[in-house]
């Protein structure tokens, strides 16, 4: 058992997809198995609202408003420019599309798709391509764990009634975990082993209430999303990542996006929130199990093809001088070093050239700032 479980555990997003399938399987060809009643039907049939609110509530206590200055600016440059393209691409498909869905993509599983990323996978692929302020960035990347956002979107584009108590209802539980994981360290800890524990519970329970022909049939369309989910909302937050760089006046050699990479994703807990949504209003029960089976979809595809967009980044912006430790020196220099090179970035022609330091054209990188970001700066530069 333990190698089949180690075996499975290899698998992409498999935490929560295997569950689901099973819980899809079970009600296909043996739906009376979970109809048995007591505890066996609680939790394995009817235990979906409440592992998904338990499960929102150790997420919300995770989420950790201390982080340093860079890793909050980049974490919110990432959350921004992957939101607004899942919201502009989901929304644009229900207004744009004669019947409200692309190729039976629905609203509701576009959204939720895109704007949730795999916190796990992130988490490891930047422990191996990332920086410290990369790793860091995840403290805000949080916030978009869960179904807020999701209802944020369709509540303000008029596609789902969200009376302000019903939305209220869907996230308080995340806000209490917030509230308790930044005021208890002890509270943060309790409540981390069940961002993993409730995880299988909640998605065996989600796939006991889909047909085995709807995860297959319109399930497969889900691996189009996936597709989407990579090149669309993991380059608006590459480009959004390297609008924040240029704005805040970074040397070229430390604009590292590679953590916008690692965006391009669909988090496993995604394939609850058409539940949570549809739970908030009913109107959405039509196609949650639609939507359902197009995110789990979406979870496995990205899961695949979001590890080689990184490490191919990672080599791309590697070649033309930008690296993850360029932009660590950046950030370590004093003061007046980084002032400089800000100055440099913003208008390379009105950085004066001190004594001893080689004279540059405009256009091309301050050498000063080439030989900081390189670790070799003379000390008679200082």
């Amino acid at each position: 058992m333990d190698s089949a479980l180690r075996f499975i555990g290899r698998l992409p997003g498999a935490l929560m997809v295997v569950p689901l399938f099973l819980g899809a399987v079970l009600n296909t060809f043996a739906p009376s198995v979970l109809d048995i009643g007591s505890f066996t039907t609680a939790l394995f049939r009817d235990g979906a609202p409440v592992l998904i609110g338990l499960f929102f509530m150790c997420i919300g206590a995770q989420i950790n408003v201390k982080s340093a200055l860079p890793s909050v600016e980049k974490g919110f440059a990432l959350l921004i420019g992957k939101y607004t393209a899942a919201v502009g691409v989901g929304l644009g498909v229900a207004f744009l599309t004669p019947e409200g869905n692309l190729w039976g993509l629905v609203p509701l599983a576009i959204i939720a798709a895109m704007s949730n990323s795999n916190g796990s996978l992130y988490v490891a692929l930047m422990g191996q391509f990332g920086n410290k302020t990369d790793k860091g960035a995840i403290s805000i990347l949080s916030i978009n764990d869960g179904p807020f956002l999701t209802l944020i979107a369709l509540g303000a584009a008029g596609l789902a009634d969200l009376p302000l108590m019903a939305l209220l209802a869907a996230v308080l539980p995340m806000i209490l975990g917030f509230i308790l994981g930044n005021t208890s360290e002890l509270a943060r800890g309790f409540l981390a082993p069940g961002e993993k524990l409730i995880i299988p519970f909640a998605a065996f329970a989600l796939g006991a209430g889909i047909n085995f022909g709807v995860l297959f049939s319109s399930g497969a369309i889900g691996m189009v999303l996936g597709l989407a989910t990579v090149l669309v909302s993991g380059g608006a937050a590459i480009g959004l990542l390297y609008l924040w760089h240029v704005v805040r006046r970074h040397p070229k050699p430390a604009r590292n996006v590679v953590s916008g990479a690692a965006e391009a994703s669909t988090a496993g807990n995604a394939i609850a929130t058409p539940a949570a949504v549809a739970a908030v209003d009913p109107t959405f029960l039509a196609v949650q199990d639609v939507a359902t089976a197009q995110v789990a979809a979406a979870v496995v595809t990205t899961a695949f093809v979001a590890p080689f967009l990184v490490a191919w980044v990672s080599r791309w912006q590697a070649k033309r001088g930008v690296t993850i430790e360029n932009e660590d020196r950046f950030y370590a220099m004093s003061p007046e070093e980084r002032r400089v090179a800000e100055q440099w970035a913003a208008s390379p022609e009105t950085v004066p050239v001190g004594a001893g330091q080689r004279s540059a054209e405009p256009g091309v990188d301050h050498p000063q700032v080439e030989d900081q970001l390189a670790g070799t700066a003379a000390s008679s530069s200082k």
